[in-house]
Protein backbone atom coordinates (compact mmCIF):
# COMPACT_ATOMS: atom_id res chain seq x y z
CA UNK A 1 0.00 0.00 0.00
CA UNK A 2 1.08 3.87 -0.84
CA UNK A 3 1.17 6.41 1.95
CA UNK A 4 -2.40 7.86 0.05
CA UNK A 5 -3.99 4.63 0.24
CA UNK A 6 -2.73 4.04 4.30
CA UNK A 7 -3.97 7.53 4.58
CA UNK A 8 -7.17 6.91 3.50
CA UNK A 9 -7.59 4.03 5.45
CA UNK A 10 -6.75 5.77 8.66
CA UNK A 11 -9.78 7.78 7.94
CA UNK A 12 -11.91 4.76 8.65
CA UNK A 13 -10.27 3.58 11.82
CA UNK A 14 -12.05 4.24 15.36
CA UNK A 15 -8.76 3.77 17.12
CA UNK A 16 -9.99 2.24 20.01
CA UNK A 17 -9.17 1.37 23.85
CA UNK A 18 -12.02 -0.30 25.91
CA UNK A 19 -9.42 -1.91 28.18
CA UNK A 20 -11.56 -2.47 32.15
CA UNK A 21 -8.04 -1.03 32.95
CA UNK A 22 -7.30 2.03 30.61
CA UNK A 23 -5.90 5.37 32.43
CA UNK A 24 -6.04 9.03 30.98
CA UNK A 25 -2.14 8.46 30.05
CA UNK A 26 -3.21 5.81 27.94
CA UNK A 27 -6.31 7.62 26.57
CA UNK A 28 -4.12 10.78 26.02
CA UNK A 29 -1.39 8.65 23.68
CA UNK A 30 -4.63 7.18 21.79
CA UNK A 31 -5.82 10.47 21.14
CA UNK A 32 -2.07 12.17 20.36
CA UNK A 33 -1.65 9.05 17.47
CA UNK A 34 -5.27 9.87 16.66
CA UNK A 35 -4.51 13.45 15.65
CA UNK A 36 -1.34 12.63 14.00
CA UNK A 37 -2.49 9.65 12.13
CA UNK A 38 -5.90 11.13 10.76
CA UNK A 39 -8.30 8.66 12.73
CA UNK A 40 -11.56 9.12 11.99
CA UNK A 41 -12.23 9.23 15.72
CA UNK A 42 -11.02 7.99 19.43
CA UNK A 43 -13.74 5.10 20.83
CA UNK A 44 -13.00 5.39 24.54
CA UNK A 45 -14.89 4.92 28.11
CA UNK A 46 -16.93 7.28 29.07
CA UNK A 47 -15.47 8.15 32.21
CA UNK A 48 -12.67 9.66 30.41
CA UNK A 49 -14.33 11.22 27.36
CA UNK A 50 -14.73 14.83 28.94
CA UNK A 51 -10.58 14.68 29.16
CA UNK A 52 -9.97 13.64 26.32
CA UNK A 53 -12.23 16.21 24.34
CA UNK A 54 -10.53 18.94 26.41
CA UNK A 55 -7.47 17.72 25.27
CA UNK A 56 -7.90 17.46 21.31
CA UNK A 57 -9.95 20.69 21.37
CA UNK A 58 -12.21 19.57 18.61
CA UNK A 59 -9.17 18.24 16.39
CA UNK A 60 -10.33 14.72 16.54
CA UNK A 61 -14.07 13.32 17.20
CA UNK A 62 -14.52 11.70 20.48
CA UNK A 63 -16.46 8.32 20.48
CA UNK A 64 -17.91 6.62 23.61
CA UNK A 65 -19.92 3.09 24.26
CA UNK A 66 -22.84 2.92 25.91
CA UNK A 67 -25.21 -0.03 27.47
CA UNK A 68 -21.51 -1.94 27.09
CA UNK A 69 -20.53 -4.72 26.75
CA UNK A 70 -23.80 -6.56 27.93
CA UNK A 71 -26.45 -4.39 25.96
CA UNK A 72 -29.46 -5.33 28.89
CA UNK A 73 -29.20 -1.90 30.94
CA UNK A 74 -32.98 -0.36 30.73
CA UNK A 75 -33.69 2.03 27.55
CA UNK A 76 -33.68 5.22 30.27
CA UNK A 77 -30.50 4.28 31.91
CA UNK A 78 -28.98 3.96 27.89
CA UNK A 79 -30.49 7.00 27.06
CA UNK A 80 -29.12 9.09 30.36
CA UNK A 81 -25.54 7.54 29.22
CA UNK A 82 -26.05 9.05 25.58
CA UNK A 83 -26.90 12.34 26.96
CA UNK A 84 -23.95 12.71 29.27
CA UNK A 85 -21.67 11.50 26.79
CA UNK A 86 -22.45 13.94 24.71
CA UNK A 87 -22.84 16.78 27.56
CA UNK A 88 -18.81 15.75 28.24
CA UNK A 89 -17.42 16.47 24.57
CA UNK A 90 -18.63 13.04 22.46
CA UNK A 91 -20.14 13.39 19.02
CA UNK A 92 -20.33 9.48 18.29
CA UNK A 93 -21.98 7.10 19.94
CA UNK A 94 -21.56 3.21 20.15
CA UNK A 95 -24.77 1.60 21.86
CA UNK A 96 -25.58 -2.37 22.34
CA UNK A 97 -28.77 -3.70 21.75
CA UNK A 98 -30.13 -5.75 24.37
CA UNK A 99 -29.58 -9.31 22.57
CA UNK A 100 -32.04 -10.90 24.76
CA UNK A 101 -35.08 -8.49 23.21
CA UNK A 102 -33.62 -10.54 19.78
CA UNK A 103 -33.62 -13.98 20.85
CA UNK A 104 -37.59 -13.23 22.45
CA UNK A 105 -38.09 -11.18 18.89
CA UNK A 106 -39.32 -7.71 20.50
CA UNK A 107 -38.20 -6.11 17.62
CA UNK A 108 -40.69 -3.40 17.72
CA UNK A 109 -39.22 -3.11 21.46
CA UNK A 110 -35.71 -2.84 19.81
CA UNK A 111 -36.03 -0.11 17.34
CA UNK A 112 -38.03 2.08 19.88
CA UNK A 113 -35.09 1.74 21.92
CA UNK A 114 -32.57 2.77 19.33
CA UNK A 115 -34.70 5.86 18.18
CA UNK A 116 -34.89 6.69 22.12
CA UNK A 117 -31.01 6.82 22.18
CA UNK A 118 -30.79 8.55 18.90
CA UNK A 119 -32.83 11.53 20.09
CA UNK A 120 -30.67 11.37 23.31
CA UNK A 121 -27.72 11.92 21.25
CA UNK A 122 -29.10 15.47 20.11
CA UNK A 123 -27.83 15.05 16.42
CA UNK A 124 -24.51 12.97 17.06
CA UNK A 125 -23.90 9.67 15.27
CA UNK A 126 -24.79 6.56 16.34
CA UNK A 127 -23.37 3.40 15.79
CA UNK A 128 -25.77 0.46 16.67
CA UNK A 129 -23.77 -2.83 18.18
CA UNK A 130 -25.68 -6.34 17.41
CA UNK A 131 -22.41 -8.88 18.45
CA UNK A 132 -22.85 -10.73 15.30
CA UNK A 133 -21.29 -13.67 17.50
CA UNK A 134 -24.34 -14.37 19.71
CA UNK A 135 -26.78 -13.61 16.56
CA UNK A 136 -27.96 -16.47 14.20
CA UNK A 137 -28.06 -15.38 10.70
CA UNK A 138 -31.60 -14.84 10.89
CA UNK A 139 -31.16 -12.84 13.49
CA UNK A 140 -28.58 -10.73 11.53
CA UNK A 141 -30.59 -9.72 8.75
CA UNK A 142 -33.66 -9.16 11.16
CA UNK A 143 -31.39 -6.73 12.44
CA UNK A 144 -30.34 -4.88 9.23
CA UNK A 145 -34.11 -4.97 8.66
CA UNK A 146 -33.97 -2.97 12.27
CA UNK A 147 -31.87 -0.96 12.18
CA UNK A 148 -32.20 0.37 8.38
CA UNK A 149 -35.63 1.54 9.58
CA UNK A 150 -34.19 3.59 12.58
CA UNK A 151 -32.65 6.88 13.37
CA UNK A 152 -29.32 5.36 13.83
CA UNK A 153 -26.81 5.82 10.86
CA UNK A 154 -24.64 2.70 11.24
CA UNK A 155 -24.85 -0.75 12.36
CA UNK A 156 -21.58 -2.47 14.32
CA UNK A 157 -20.49 -5.43 14.19
CA UNK A 158 -19.25 -6.23 17.84
CA UNK A 159 -18.26 -5.26 21.11
CA UNK A 160 -14.38 -7.38 21.18
CA UNK A 161 -15.72 -8.24 24.34
CA UNK A 162 -18.20 -11.15 23.94
CA UNK A 163 -17.02 -14.58 22.17
CA UNK A 164 -15.88 -13.23 18.96
CA UNK A 165 -15.47 -10.12 16.58
CA UNK A 166 -15.66 -8.77 13.10
CA UNK A 167 -15.75 -11.88 10.18
CA UNK A 168 -16.08 -10.80 6.71
CA UNK A 169 -18.73 -13.53 6.09
CA UNK A 170 -21.07 -10.72 8.63
CA UNK A 171 -19.83 -7.68 6.99
CA UNK A 172 -20.66 -9.30 3.22
CA UNK A 173 -23.99 -10.38 4.73
CA UNK A 174 -25.09 -6.92 6.46
CA UNK A 175 -23.76 -4.92 2.95
CA UNK A 176 -26.79 -7.37 1.37
CA UNK A 177 -29.12 -6.39 3.72
CA UNK A 178 -28.73 -2.67 4.80
CA UNK A 179 -30.86 0.04 3.38
CA UNK A 180 -31.94 3.71 3.49
CA UNK A 181 -28.26 4.91 3.95
CA UNK A 182 -27.55 2.92 6.68
CA UNK A 183 -23.44 2.30 6.90
CA UNK A 184 -20.77 -0.54 8.46
CA UNK A 185 -19.06 -0.53 10.98
CA UNK A 186 -16.78 -3.66 11.60
CA UNK A 187 -15.06 -4.00 15.05
CA UNK A 188 -12.67 -7.00 17.05
CA UNK A 189 -10.20 -8.89 15.69
CA UNK A 190 -9.00 -6.57 13.00
CA UNK A 191 -5.43 -7.05 12.98
CA UNK A 192 -3.70 -6.31 10.22
CA UNK A 193 -3.61 -3.63 6.96
CA UNK A 194 -4.90 -6.43 4.94
CA UNK A 195 -7.16 -7.10 7.16
CA UNK A 196 -8.75 -3.89 7.46
CA UNK A 197 -8.30 -3.45 3.64
CA UNK A 198 -10.61 -6.53 2.92
CA UNK A 199 -13.15 -5.46 5.38
CA UNK A 200 -13.70 -2.03 4.08
CA UNK A 201 -13.82 -3.92 -0.03
CA UNK A 202 -16.79 -6.46 1.87
CA UNK A 203 -18.97 -3.09 2.57
CA UNK A 204 -16.84 -1.51 6.15
CA UNK A 205 -17.25 2.54 6.61
CA UNK A 206 -15.56 2.46 9.58
CA UNK A 207 -13.31 -0.20 11.49
CA UNK A 208 -12.70 -0.65 15.23
CA UNK A 209 -9.28 -1.46 16.52
CA UNK A 210 -7.02 -0.61 18.63
CA UNK A 211 -3.62 -2.41 15.93
CA UNK A 212 -3.94 -0.62 12.78
CA UNK A 213 -2.56 2.59 13.94
CA UNK A 214 -0.23 0.51 15.92
CA UNK A 215 1.03 -0.99 13.00
CA UNK A 216 1.52 2.21 10.93
CA UNK A 217 2.81 3.86 14.16
CA UNK A 218 5.73 0.83 14.66
CA UNK A 219 6.48 0.71 11.28
CA UNK A 220 6.91 4.01 9.81
CA UNK A 221 4.68 3.62 7.34
CA UNK A 222 3.94 7.57 6.67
Amino acid sequence: MDTRDIKELLGKVDHTLLAQTATWDEIKEICEDGMKYGAASVCIPASLVKQAADHVKGKLPICTVIGFPNGYSTTKIKCLEAGDAVDNGAVEIDMVINIGWVKEKKFDHILEEINAVKESCRGRLLKVIVETCLLTDEEKIRMCEIISLSKAEYIKTSTGFSTGGATKEDVALFSRHVSNGKKIKASGGISSLEDAVEFISLGASRLGTSRIIKIVKQQNLI
